[in-house]
């Protein structure tokens, strides 16, 4: 099954540059706005030799990479402290709700006006998009927990945080799991977007350049580039999340199909 799943994808693939190939060949597009998938292909060769490609996709990964690790951290803390500590969660759910639906790139004159063209700004708008992904997932997870198994484990006079570590971890992992791997995509598609429209060095900043100079091809590059990226990012993740929850009936069942 996998290995016909991996075929169709082959070949959708080869499809889909057979046809960005014929279009603009065809004339149903202008070369100039759309070259074909051939001349693209050329611009990503030449890309792959420049050393200031390698600088723009590192510093976009450091941006990913430390954003992310700055939202899961603080996502996963805040949820399991809202959700064991008595009545903190109800006092919190209105600005929860208030800050959450606040579009990330809203924030772009704020990231700006605090930290200009700088790694910061970056990081700003990763951090506020990723977290709301992990905190939600983990308040979900809490819910989730067995009253049955949570008060067994106070008959047995397991404290507090041995609660948490043997009765409510096991339970939200999964859905932590799960808001890491959105939250991973999430921040890619942030980083790039603040390099972009803040000008913060990285793939971003380096395809507004290729635009702005009409090299139409190299920017098409950049941007495959970006999506490939995202592509190894939700790979990894679920790669990750595999193995974590390696234990857990839904990836049980999955790796027996």
């Amino acid at each position: 099954m996998r290995g016909a799943n991996t075929a169709l994808g082959a070949a959708g693939l080869a499809a889909f540059l057979l046809l960005a190939e014929a279009v603009p060949r065809l004339g149903l597009v202008e070369e100039d706005y759309f070259p074909p998938a051939g001349r693209i292909a050329d611009a990503l060769g030449t890309e792959l030799t420049d050393g200031a490609f390698w600088t723009a996709l590192g510093d976009t990964l450091t941006g990913w990479a430390l954003g992310l690790a700055i939202a899961v951290g603080a996502g996963i803390v805040a949820g399991v402290v809202l959700s064991v500590v008595p009545y903190l969660r109800e006092a919190t759910a209105s600005t929860v709700e208030f800050l959450r639906p606040i579009p990330s790139v809203a924030l772009i004159p704020l990231a700006v006006l605090l930290y200009g063209t700088e790694l910061e700004s970056v990081l700003l708008l990763v951090v506020y998009a990723s977290f709301w992904q992990v905190l939600i997932q983990v308040l979900y997870g809490v819910q989730d927990v067995d009253p049955v198994a949570e008060e067994t484990a106070r008959s047995y006079g397991l404290g507090t945080w041995a609660r948490v570590r043997h009765v409510l971890w096991p339970t939200a992992l999964p859905y932590v799991m799960t808001g890491v791997r959105l939250a991973a995509a999430v921040a890619l598609i942030l980083a790039v977007t603040a390099e972009l429209v803040v000008g913060a060095p990285g793939l971003g900043a380096r395809i507004a350049v290729a635009q702005t100079s009409q090299a139409v091809p190299e920017m098409y590059a950049l941007i495959v580039v970006a999506g490939l990226l995202g592509l190894l990012i939700n790979v990894g993740a679920r790669s990750v999340e595999r193995r974590a929850l390696a234990w857990h009936q839904s990836v049980r069942g999955e790796v027996a199909v």
